[in-house]
């Protein structure tokens, strides 16, 4: 087992008021395999931070148990934990060449300098940072400087790598291809990786797992496709991407499930049998890509569409079908289908597979 968090908890004390506690992480238990990526992913103020700092050392828990290899670590400071971290604001010694910078762990280690040298110039070849050994950090790009950090970290062999939001200094253009630079770093070496962000599509892209917490605890935890497509509450879908909830009730729970919707029509879903009953209310979460729409109405509810904005690739819109909220579709390829205008009566609809009856 790569990390191992048992019942973890952190309470604060509130500055401004000191008789005032706050629970940043509240009873957190989660297993990190070896060489996994997990990414915590949350809000500001959710705790994945704090989370991340009790794992290598920096906070200590209130109460609960932390293993890293085996080993609970709770009382290890943590320059003495088998860790690395990324941090967000890359942490380069400015004065200190590029290979100074990603060798400074070994030679806090005492290892010889031709082994430095040697081990160096290996890391620096796979981080493709070659030629660049004798450049000074001002001299680099952000997608270099964040490379070095990542060197740096890397070169250690630590048992576990852990990121603190390290692309969040990047631009997106940069952000996106050092994401994908990070996750064939990771894989490539093995590493069981930790890393926090608040950047959904960065989540998805460099994880094996997700876990997705709000004010300390964790919401669910899942590959991207059951963060995504099989969110566990009505937290976890509105804050992964975009989301249509549509309420209705169960008219009939035998073999399918048929579904009257507020404000819409029935519809019978194969493969959605489990522990409903009739007359039960529920909610339905359906991404806007799932949508199917149809000119001139039909399906499970008609409206008028009410924005539509042309992006290129795809079409984006709000239809009016007389709820609280329009809901939202997207629909892709428009020089191939076309696409609808302001005022356009259209027919919304979606299969059982793109929908997840929400607990």
């Amino acid at each position: 087992m790569g990390v191992k968090l048992v019942d973890v908890t952190k309470i604060f004390t509130d500055q401004s008021n000191p008789h005032k506690k706050v629970v940043a992480v509240n009873n957190v238990s989660l297993d990190v395999n070896d060489g996994e990526l997990v990414s915590f992913l949350g809000p500001s103020g959710c705790g994945k931070t704090t989370t991340l700092r009790i794992v290598s050392g920096f906070e200590y828990p209130t109460s609960g148990e932390v293993w890293i290899s085996g080993q609970m670590v709770n009382d290890i400071p943590p320059n003495k934990r088998d860790t690395s971290m990324v941090f967000q604001s890359y942490a380069i010694f400015p004065h200190l060449s590029v290979a100074q910078n990603v060798g400074f762990g070994l030679e806090l280690k005492g290892r010889p300098k031709n082994e430095i040298k040697e081990e160096v110039e290996k890391i620096m070849d796979l981080m493709n940072l070659k030629d660049m050994g004798r450049r000074r950090p001002d001299q680099l790009s952000g997608g270099q400087q964040q490379r070095v950090a990542l060197a740096r970290a890397i070169i250690n062999k630590p048992s576990v790598l852990l990121f603190d939001e390290p692309l969040s200094n990047l631009d997106a253009k940069l952000r996106e291809q050092m994401r994908l630079e990070i996750r064939r770093i990771q894989q490539s070496f093995g590493i069981t990786s930790i890393y926090v962000t608040h950047d959904q599509a960065e989540a998805m892209t460099v994880s094996d797992r997700i876990v997705v917490m709000n004010e300390g605890n964790i919401m669910q935890t899942g590959t991207p496709f059951e963060i995504y497509s099989r969110p566990a509450n009505r937290f976890v879908a509105d804050f992964i991407g975009r989301v249509n909830f549509f309420t209705g009730r169960i008219v009939s729970a035998d073999g399918d499930v048929e579904i009257e919707f507020s404000g819409g029509g029935r519809k019978s879903f194969s493969g959605k049998a489990g522990s409903y009953k009739n007359g039960q209310e529920i909610t339905l979460a359906v991404r806007p890509e799932s949508l199917r729409l149809k000119a001139g109405g039909g399906g499970i509810f008609t409206g008028t569409v009410a924005k539509s904005v042309y992006l290129g690739q795809l079409v984006e819109y709000e239809i009016d079908c007389g709820g609280e909220k329009p809901v939202l579709a997207v629909t892709y390829d428009p020089a191939d289908q076309g696409f609808f205008k302001t005022g356009d009566k259209v027919g919304v609809d979606f299969s059982a597979p793109a929908s997840h009856i929400l607990p």
